[in-house]
């Protein structure tokens, strides 16, 4: 325990060291996110938050090969991705390349390493849905969709790392009661690398030290979570959470996600086109700072996530905690297609109150 406690504090010391090297890097290199219509930051931010948790990881997957199934595998993986992230943020790649590049390390993944999506469980209460050849497909889906959830999340400081933790450190929870340690640490060293990032994003260290994840990251750290999803939830009887408990791990990003694309398509707009209608843009149109933004949606993602342990851990009846997946995703597209008139009927109350 102390052994891994030293270690823990060497790789967040680790992760802060190639921050502060990256970041003088960045500058130098033109890797820098400047502000524009959807971005009101102020000043050249470096992108470079995924980068080094990338380098963190490979630091410590180099001295423990074992630690996880596959490691070199998942190595290569996230490697490639932080180079492609790394070259969007530089030149703007379009999505279908990026999204062909997702794919093609889902299909590693399956083929090279094994991990895939196989079963969805007793969700429909009808019996364990097993998904045959579709599984592959879905699988794919699934990797795409992952990726771009914790992609497109990625508004506000802190956020993105913030909502990560929440997924890691339930998903490592439950696998410490599974007896899985060797994965339940690897989600502690996620979030070990991870924290160094949080603070120089949130400003901890002065303005001029702040950071960006980038694509580079956004995309690690999905690609990450359903790597680490699909480990967990299908391996049959050796599981250590059910399929749907997955859902409720990932809950704000992918219900953000789909609601997202789903307005953009009923308003005849591309489902990939860029706007400021996630959550944290909603918050913040209703009068919340940044920080007060931040705090409402880390804590709904905690709630999320609680919830799903809870399920999980008393056994609730797959089918429903399913449906009620399905009801929150409902309740969260009825809120966000009537954010308009919330916001003004909030604006009107606020106005009322200081007469």
């Amino acid at each position: 325990m102390f052994t891994q406690l030293i270690e823990l504090l060497l790789l967040t010391f680790v992760s802060f060291t190639i921050l502060f090297v990256m970041r003088k890097i960045a500058r130098t290199v033109g890797l820098v996110d400047k502000p524009n219509v959807r971005k009101l930051h102020q000043g050249s931010i470096p992108l470079v938050g995924g980068i080094s948790i990338c380098f963190s990881l490979l630091y410590f997957l180099f001295y423990n090969p074992t630690i996880i199934p596959n490691a070199g595998l998942y190595a290569s993986c996230i490697i490639l991705l932080v180079v492609i992230g790394a070259l969007d943020d530089k030149f703007d790649i379009s999505y279908k390349f990026r999204f062909f590049i997702q794919a093609l390390i889902s299909i590693g993944m399956m083929y090279l390493g094994g991990i895939e999506l196989n079963t969805l469980g007793n969700i429909f209460g009808l019996g364990n849905v097993t998904l045959g050849y579709f599984g592959y497909l879905i699988t794919i889906f699934g990797v795409i969709a992952a990726i771009n959830a914790f992609n497109m999340v990625d508004g506000i400081d802190g956020l993105l790392g913030a909502l990560s933790i929440v997924t890691f450190a339930g998903l490592g929870f439950l696998l410490s009661l599974a007896g899985q340690y060797n994965l339940a640490y690897m989600c502690v060293v996620l979030i070990a690398v991870i924290l160094p990032y949080i603070t120089l994003n949130l400003g901890l260290f002065g303005r001029k030290r702040k950071v960006f994840m980038g694509d580079a990251g956004s995309m690690l750290i999905g690609f990450t979570v359903i790597w680490f999803l699909l480990l967990s939830s299908q391996n049959g009887t050796h599981s250590a959470l059910r399929p749907v408990t997955s859902l409720w791990l990932i809950a704000l990003p992918l219900m953000d996600m789909a609601a997202i694309m789903i307005r953009r398509i009923l308003r005849g707009d591309s489902p990939f086109k860029p706007d400021r209608e996630h959550l944290h843009h909603i918050f913040q149109r209703f009068g919340l700072t940044s920080i007060q933004t931040l705090s409402v949606i880390f804590l709904i993602s905690l709630s999320f996530a609680a919830f799903g342990i809870y399920g999980e851990i008393e056994r609730i009846p797959e089918v429903i905690m399913f449906l009620s997946f399905v009801v929150c995703f409902l309740f969260y597209l009825v809120f966000l297609t009537n954010q308009s008139k919330l916001a003004s009927l909030l604006k009107l109350r606020l106005e009322r109150s200081k007469e």
